[in-house]
């Protein structure tokens, strides 16, 4: 595998803090945004993320996928989502990380190269992980950014979408490079 378990465990984490910090950005009176009027709203957005990882984990960790199954889990889970609020969308996505350690702590290696089929294909444990979590929070945390963007949240870069932080502020980065001069002058 081209990533070792604890670093697939740190990824998904890693994801988790980021569509987090991003959710920090949402203005409430802004909840009912999208861009279309087919496309899910801000709020809808954030109630998918609050399911999409977990139910495709649990599926691939079963090792077994029954498309029956998954639609009644998928459709059960997706009624809980649709009545969060802003505040419990974002208390869901926080609960994830412990829930990426639960369940992928336990997988061995042997666990995650095993295969399996999903959706009428076959991939390792592993790389339908890849495919279906770690991919789908790279892709909606970017439609979320871009919803940000759209609400007139300007200020949000790329160390917003990539990093989950802020970008320091001009006049940080102005006094640690008014330090670094001074330092050279004197020799320290």
């Amino acid at each position: 595998m081209v990533l070792t378990k604890d670093e697939l465990i740190a990824s998904l984490q890693h994801e988790v803090r980021v569509l987090l910090h991003l959710a920090s950005k949402v203005d409430p009176a802004k909840l009912d945004y999208r861009p279309t009027a087919k496309q899910r709203s801000l709020l809808e957005l954030l109630q998918y993320m609050t399911i999409v990882g977990p139910i495709h984990l649990r599926a691939i960790k079963a090792g077994v996928f029954d498309m029956d199954s998954w639609g009644t889990t998928w459709r059960t889970e997706q009624a809980t989502a649709k009545t969060l609020n802003l505040e419990q969308a974002k208390d869901a996505i926080g609960r994830q990380s412990a829930l990426f350690e639960e369940l992928l702590g336990s997988c061995s290696d042997a666990d995650l190269r095993a295969p399996m089929e999903m959706f009428g294909h076959k991939a390792s444990r592993g790389l339908w992980i890849v495919r279906l979590v770690l991919s789908h929070y790279a892709a909606y945390r970017m439609q979320l950014f871009l919803y940000l963007k759209s609400c007139g949240r300007e200020e949000l870069n790329t160390m917003n979408l990539w990093g989950g932080m802020d970008a320091p502020q001009r006049r940080v980065i102005d006094e640690l490079k008014t330090e670094e001069e001074d330092a050279r002058k004197t020799g320290c």
